[in-house]
């Protein structure tokens, strides 16, 4: 599975005061407890006013950078300030993310095209989040067009089917499912996520739908997300579900974030 760290945004309470205030210390431990917790990729995002979001994604990127080499996911709804924030990473990573809105795929896909970076990609266009497969589909058929234009390889796509709120729609899972396994059917070697939360969206006890909802998207072909890395629970639901999909042979994956801590029970201390 396919991890994006969460923990760095600017729209956390806590993250926007550290940004405000510039607490270096706060950003730099966030970084460090996330590439602990072996995320493949650390989200950046500044949420600032556009006029001040390069120059902060500029030193919050710079921050992560001292203390873990995890590669970073800028993360901004301006695609001019996504490219802007390329060249201050040390290595590729990921760009989050583009559309069939306005002109956003056309401005990072070009910067993104003779490099090793890959992307997120959200089926949605001006019209907003389509409500059926079908329309998500055709965003989608339109999002790959312009892969190929741009010779931009499946591979270093992360499409994001984007789930609505299942109090308001019924259908938010099935549509979601469906959306996954004819993406994977089409395209084997693209990747599928999701900022899943969205899901349980005004429901109680949250933690309960957003992990089932791990559990049957991954089933349906999500080997993406974007989460908390440190949320044992959700990590140890995911290990669990990989080897029960024979995707973790003789389960060493889930033994091993066992032993190191990253699942189970916490460590008792003396205290």
């Amino acid at each position: 599975m396919i991890i994006i760290g969460e923990k760095i945004n600017g729209s956390i309470p806590a993250v926007g005061k550290a940004i405000a205030e510039r607490d270096a210390d706060f950003i730099r431990n966030r970084a460090k407890i996330q590439a602990e917790a072996n995320s493949t990729y650390i989200d950046v995002c500044a949420s600032v006013k556009e006029e001040v979001e390069v120059e902060t994604l500029k030193w919050m990127i710079n921050l992560v950078q001292e203390v873990t080499d995890t590669p970073i996911c800028v993360d901004s709804p301006s695609p001019h300030s996504c490219v802007a924030a390329l060249p201050f990473c040390k290595k590729p990573g990921l760009v989050n993310s583009v559309s069939l809105e306005g002109d956003k795929i056309d401005i990072i896909f070009p910067a993104i095209a003779n490099t090793e970076w890959e992307c997120v990609a959200l089926l949605c266009d001006d019209k907003g989040i389509p409500d059926s497969v079908e329309r998500r589909m055709e965003v989608f058929e339109g999002i790959m067009k312009k892969a190929k234009e741009y010779n931009i390889d499946p591979s270093r796509l992360y499409i994001d089917p984007l789930v609505v709120t299942l109090a308001t729609d019924g259908e938010a899972l099935t549509v979601f499912a469906e959306c996954c396994k004819q993406i994977k059917a089409q395209y084997p070697t693209i990747h599928i996520t999701s900022g899943l939360s969205n899901i349980s969206f005004g429901l109680p006890a949250r933690k309960n739908i957003n992990q089932a909802f791990m559990v049957l998207a991954m089933n349906a072909g999500m080997d993406s997300a974007i989460v908390d890395p440190t949320n044992r629970d959700m990590l140890g639901m995911i290990y669990a579900t990989e080897a029960l999909l024979e995707e973790d042979e003789y389960c060493l994956e889930y033994i091993g974030a066992y032993r190191e801590g990253l699942i189970g029970k916490l460590p008792q201390t003396n205290a």
